[in-house]
This record gives structure tokens, sequence and C-alpha cells, in this order.
């Protein structure tokens, strides 16, 4: 993320807004909190183009209140790049303010491609290392404890939860799991994952 975050008052105007771009070299401002119960909102260039250039208004009679967009999706710091990309993906977005409790900086689709390790260390093949792990853990267990075991229904949660979240990044649900394998060779392991509740 991008710790050096510019905000702007709602009731600032769209031509302070547009002067503040320019002077930092930047594509989105912070609308700062009116109180700390408040939202935070967000105004791009994007909104600035299509919600005020496009249409010859006056950015002086404009105030950045009128164009934002509030509330704002925000980022937690603690969350992994490839949820960012995801999600701004999937919603069309550029720019997110990462907040934890205060606002800590912006992050934004450049700083993924520039400041981001994903071509160096894919997500997917760290996932696959720990589905991989997961899978020889969840045999061994099984082996050791036996197929109906509750410790082995357990271990084999773990590697089916990284599995569903390996097809969730592929957008693609895989033929079997490694448990539906198992238990083609252990049926009896399926009754032990039935859970009274």
């Amino acid at each position: 993320m991008t710790t050096d975050v510019v905000t702007i008052k709602g009731s600032a105007t769209v031509a302070r807004a547009v002067q503040l771009m320019k002077e930092r070299g930047i594509r989105s401002l912070v609308v700062d909190r009116r109180h700390g119960e408040d939202a935070y909102g967000i105004v791009t260039e994007t909104d600035i183009v299509y919600k005020v250039a496009a249409f010859g208004e006056d950015p002086n009679k404009i105030r950045v209140y009128e164009i934002m967009t509030k509330p704002c999706i925000v980022i937690n710091p603690d969350l992994g790049v490839e949820y960012v990309a995801r999600l701004f993906a999937n919603t069309g977005l550029r720019f997110a303010p990462v907040i934890k409790g205060e606002l800590l900086g912006v992050i934004s689709v450049s700083d993924i491609l520039h400041k981001g390790n994903f071509v160096e260390r894919p997500r997917s093949l760290d996932l696959e290392t720990e589905i991989e792990k997961a899978r020889n853990s969840a045999r061994a267990i099984c082996a050791e404890k036996g197929a109906t075991s509750p410790d082995c229904a357990a271990a084999w949660d773990i590697v089916e939860e990284l599995q569903a979240e390996a097809a969730h990044q592929r957008a693609k649900k895989p033929e079997k799991t490694y448990f539906e394998e198992y238990c083609e060779e252990n049926p009896d392991a399926f009754e032990a994952r039935v859970y009274d509740t």
C-alpha cells in the first residue's frame, strides 16, 4: 500500500481535489470523516472525469461530497494481496483505503502490480504446497488413528478447506477432492465426518 495518503474534506471543491491530485501525482483522495463514527469516502480521477468534466460542470461549484463514494470499501491491512486483487476485479475498484482503527494508507491496482511479489512468488504455488503437506499429514494421521477416527476426519477437513480456497482462486471446482479419493480406498472414512451438532 501507499502510506503517504492525501485526504480532502467533503466540502472542498472538485477544483481543489484536481489541484491536489496534480500536485501530488495521485489518482484518488480519501475523504476525511466528519467525526469518529463517520465512514471514510473516496474520490477518484474517474469520479471527476465521469461526473464533472463529462457534463461540462464547473469544478469550482461542485463539492467533493457530491461525487465521492461514501461509505467506500475499505481494506484490512492483514488481508492477502490476492484477496484485494480479487475484490478489485469483482467490484471494478481501482483504489481503496487501508484501515485498521485508523487510516493507514491506500492500496491501488498500481500498488499490486508494481509493489507486489505475485510474479516471483505466486500464491497458488504456496497453496499447492500447503495442500500437499496437509494431504500427507491427513493420510499419516488416518493410518495411525484409523480411517473412522475423529482425528482423521479433522485432518481431512483441513485438506478440503485448503482445496476449497485453491478452487475459489481458480474459479474452478476440482473434479474430485483428495478426501473423496481417500474414501474410495477407505469407504468407512466418510461416516466419521458426520458430526453431531
